[in-house]
């Protein structure tokens, strides 16, 4: 099954893209509007997170993952304007008897509650099962991160435990939720989302 190198998944109404040098203003402008709102959910930022220089090591740190087939990172987009609204990475992809991946995902603070998030989450639910092959999608939370935990649940994640002292979240060792979906727990929310070209993801395997 052959991949494309640059996936672009698409709805009506948002796409999902790697993220490329072009994104930089955008992508820091968003994210420096929005550090209050993501301290509490994030690990701590290098203090160049936010200078070209730093974003250039992301994406070079971005390829080689890709190129290995170990992180797909994404940036969010709305189809409507091409404004920047957030971002989501499928990492840690294990292959083998494994065939799963942890997905993340931020949202900027401005477009924060609108669903955006979620539809996104519709997105690449698909590209995870028909496109790459995997099995499973876990995704873990803070136990007070009641949106991420209404997002995940209605997206058809189910809870399968709580990990202590689990990620370094903004400075401290944190607790977390567990969530996973499996191929077979997911049924597809919203309109079939297609690849670049007009495809659609069944048509490209």
């Amino acid at each position: 099954m052959a991949l494309e190198a640059e996936p672009r998944i698409e709805s009506s109404t948002h796409y999902l893209r790697p993220p490329v040098i072009g994104d930089f203003r955008a992508w820091a402008e968003l994210r420096a509007a929005s550090r209050e709102f993501l301290r509490p959910w994030e690990p701590l930022w290098p203090r160049d997170d936010l200078t070209k220089s730093g974003f250039r090591r992301r994406l070079r740190k971005y390829a080689r993952d890709r190129r290995d087939g170990r992180s797909y990172p994404f940036l969010l987009f709305s189809m409507r304007t091409g404004e920047l609204l957030g971002g989501l990475t499928l990492s840690n992809i294990r292959r083998g008897v494994c065939q799963s991946a942890t997905m993340g995902y931020w949202m900027g603070a401005p477009f924060a509650g609108n669903g955006h998030m979620s539809h996104a989450v519709s997105l690449v639910l698909p590209y995870c099962f028909d496109v790459l092959g995997l099995h499973r999608v876990e995704a873990a939370c803070l136990p007070n991160n009641d949106p991420s935990i209404h997002l995940l649940q209605k997206a058809g994640f189910r809870r399968e435990g709580y990990a202590r002292k689990y990620l370094l979240i903004n400075g401290k060792w944190q607790d977390h939720l567990l969530f996973a979906c499996l191929a077979e727990d997911h049924a597809l929310a919203c309109e079939p989302p297609i690849m670049s070209g007009g495809r659609t993801m069944k048509e490209i395997l």
